[in-house]
């Protein structure tokens, strides 16, 4: 059937007339401004799901270890706290150097660092008030951080060093036993740490660790001798087990059963303590 000319050129001339009169795109920007909020919804929404997935996965240079093993962290928060730490360690090492007190310099992973409680409440600063009550002035400085590995903390001796500390309390290898690292891999380390010190004429005071039975006796066993073994080859003051009178009581534990309380720690100075009195007190005679 033939179709009218009359019928079908008057609506293809209305069409063309309005598609170069540029009517339609105002027809466009219209509907779009009439869904608006709908739009501002839709966009936040899309924008912060595609971060989600994309921009926020930190990455750090020391994963999971002694704190991430037993406790649920995310990678920024373990971020943060090697900030922290880091800031702690350089603000207390900048006060050391206007005060020109000796330093003992506190050695470690989350243990030192005090993961979960006040810093005021971590051990190294119950020990520096524990100093000053029995009369020796020295600074004490924080320099754990948490998830630390015995070869994280060799990488960082250089950076101890900067603050000439007069005595280091070595609190490393817990995070390298709980992933079970070779055990001759750790001592290396260790051993490569103390040496390190003692080359440049800093007092160390090795904290021994033990790891739970469920990592099997002799894997166990000889991780708490390579502590006793170094500690006899280097002739250093040896805490045998850090956290003795602490490990395994709840009440002086947090919700972890890893890192203790703010009464647990007081425990973990009276360890250091008794390590840590005998030498204070040659480096007083000696004046």
């Amino acid at each position: 059937m033939e179709m009218k000319k009359g019928v079908s050129a008057n609506p293809m001339k209305k069409l063309t007339r309005w598609l170069r009169s540029g009517m339609y795109k105002w027809n466009m920007w219209g509907r779009g401004f009439s869904q608006s909020p709908l739009l501002f919804l839709i966009l936040p929404a899309s924008t912060f799901f595609c971060l989600a997935i994309v921009g926020c996965d930190v990455q750090e240079d020391t994963s999971a270890g002694f704190v991430e093993s037993h406790v649920t962290h995310s990678q920024g928060e373990v971020l943060q706290e090697h900030v922290r730490t880091s800031l702690q360690f350089e603000t207390s090492a900048e006060k050391s150097r206007n005060t020109a007190l000796p330093r003992i310099v506190a050695f470690g992973d989350s243990l030192t660092a005090g993961l979960g409680v006040a810093p005021d409440e971590a051990y190294p600063e119950q020990l520096a008030r524990r100093l000053r009550k029995q009369g020796f002035l020295y600074d004490v400085i924080n320099a754990g951080v948490s998830g630390e590995t015995s070869a994280g903390g060799l990488r960082r001796v250089e950076w101890i060093l900067k603050s000439q500390p007069v005595l280091v309390i070595l609190e490393l290898g817990a995070n390298d036993g709980l992933r079970g690292q070779p055990l001759q891999k750790t001592y290396d380390n260790l051993n490569a740490i103390i040496q390190r010190f003692q080359d440049e004429g800093v007092i160390v005071v090795l904290a021994g660790m033990r790891l739970p039975l469920n990592y099997g006796d002799d894997y166990t066993r000889e991780f708490s001798a390579l502590y006793e073994r170094l500690a006899k080859e280097y002739d250093v003051n040896f805490i045998p087990f850090f956290l003795e009178g602490v490990a395994m009581r709840r009440h002086l534990n947090q919700g972890d059963g890893i890192h203790p309380t703010a009464e647990g720690y007081a425990i973990v100075v009276q360890n250091v303590w008794e390590a840590l009195q005998p030498i204070l007190k040659e480096l007083a005679h000696k004046g």
